[in-house]
């Protein structure tokens, strides 16, 4: 038996249980927890946190073509612990990784998704004189310790994707700065992102350039007994204005909204749960699998009424599942304004639908 297949069913057995969530849902007793007040420091916050249950690395990228067509990109790398305590080395080590990566393309939405135990050199994340974060053949890696100028290399199936990212921008500090609060009931984590990164490569033999928007989010119990999912949002505005939005739903329909409004010149804002107005427009037909089809929100009006802003967003195109071991939507979406005239892009991610 392969290792990726034992470390797909230990994983699996581990984290996606009867309920994928449970695992985002527990104490995190003997974990460290997250507390306000932490100074987030760079380079030492790009580094995993092991003391902390669950960390990732998230990338997305909104591309284009020589024709004008519109692409997209995801690479993400997860980190979990199965037990708070000491991280040891080789096959003693408690830690588990996961990678995610999809590309929407015009002729359709590709996914995969790779397993690692911690220790064993197969997968991690390293900050010293540079920056190396990878998992078998995928790779990010900068020459530096502040993340940019760096290569993103990866394969999906049969195609080869090569992007070089570049950012001098700050960074961005979500909810208090950094502690980004996720219920009333004290779940958070620590929140920070790079929405400012020009992103150029080659996804097979096609040509793309765009923008791409790096988050960097860990804690030890993120979502609140009473919370099914989440639903995230990242837009580039064509005004030069960005927006991060989510949206954490409670079983009683009291959700949780938290959003950051980043302006053209960098500096930004936090949106508290009365400054933001999300609603569902409409539920579609998704297929997950041969055999099954989930209805999903795919389209959505946001409202910022201290922004005098009214966004409608809807999705590149419907099929953009990740069937992954932890499922979920997440792909391109177009922005429009109230007359439906398109003024931006960005990605959307709806977790916890079934």
């Amino acid at each position: 038996m392969k290792w990726p297949l034992i470390a797909s069913i230990i994983f699996s057995s581990s984290i996606f249980a009867a309920d994928n969530f449970e695992i985002l849902r527990n104490s995190g007793e003997g974990f460290a927890r997250v507390l306000p007040g932490k100074t987030l420091e760079f380079p030492a916050d790009h580094a995993p946190h092991p003391e902390y249950r669950i960390e990732w690395w998230y990338i997305t990228a909104n591309l284009g073509d020589s024709q004008g067509r519109q692409w997209g990109l995801q690479w993400t790398l997860f980190r979990q612990a199965l037990a708070a305590k000491a991280e040891q080395q080789s096959w003693s080590n408690n830690q588990l990784w996961m990678a995610h990566a999809a590309i929407s393309t015009p002729h359709g939405h590709h996914f995969e998704q790779r397993f690692s135990r911690g220790g064993i050199g197969q997968a991690g994340v390293i900050v010293d004189d540079n920056f190396e974060a990878w998992i078998d053949d995928w790779k990010w890696q900068s020459g530096n310790d502040s993340l940019f100028p760096s290569a993103l290399d990866f394969r999906i199936a049969d195609r080869e994707i090569h992007m070089q990212l570049k950012s001098n921008d700050s960074w961005i500090l979500h909810g208090d700065a950094g502690y980004s609060q996720k219920s009333q009931q004290g779940q958070a984590s620590y929140y920070y992102s790079q929405p400012k990164i020009q992103i150029s490569g080659t996804i097979g033999e096609t040509q793309l350039t765009g923008t791409a928007w790096l988050d960097r989010e860990w804690s030890s119990q993120p979502l609140a007994p009473d919370q099914q999912g989440w639903d995230w949002f990242s837009l580039h505005l064509d005004d030069g204005n960005k927006l991060m939005l989510y949206r954490l739903r409670h079983d009683d329909g009291e959700h949780w909204l938290s959003a950051s409004w980043i302006d053209l010149d960098g500096r930004f804002s936090h949106l508290s749960n009365d400054e933001v107005d999300l609603s569902e427009l409409n539920l579609r037909p998704i297929k997950t699998s041969v055999s099954k089809k989930i209805r999903l929100p795919l389209d959505w009006l946001i409202k910022l009424p201290e922004l005098d802003r009214e966004l409608h967003v809807r999705p590149l195109y419907d099929q953009q599942w990740m069937g992954t071991s932890f499922p979920y939507w997440e792909g391109v979406v177009l922005v429009e304004d109230e007359q439906g005239a398109p003024i931006g892009r960005g990605y959307m991610e709806l977790m916890g639908y079934q």
